[in-house]
């Protein structure tokens, strides 16, 4: 069970996204998979967890910019067109984190 949780985490941060960029940014798909790819630096607030890492913990409100306040101002960064790409990046990055929680219950 946990070789699936594994897999499904890690295909939905990185496959999924693809797949995102590829079906609705046709054009430009390589370069919005790769600032996809890049919201993955909003991990970075792992680093100030104690402990570092717990694969038994919840991310979602529990680190500051996987909190309901970051969250919002995410869902805030849709409305400008430059921030957009961004946007759905770090929302999808918290959707994925947010379906982990459920296998931990």
């Amino acid at each position: 069970m946990e070789a699936l949780r594994f897999i499904i985490h890690y295909g939905m941060h990185f496959l999924v996204p693809g797949l995102i960029a590829y079906i609705f940014f046709k054009k430009e798909w390589k370069k919005v998979w790769l600032i996809f790819t890049l919201t993955m630096f909003v991990d970075l607030d792992h680093l100030v967890a104690t402990p570092l890492f717990d694969p038994n913990r919840c991310s979602i409100n529990y680190h500051p910019l996987h909190s309901y306040y970051a969250i919002a101002v995410y869902t805030i960064l849709l409305i400008p067109s430059k921030t957009r790409i961004i946007a759905i990046g770090l929302l999808f990055h918290m959707l994925t984190d947010f379906t982990d929680c459920f296998w931990l219950k």
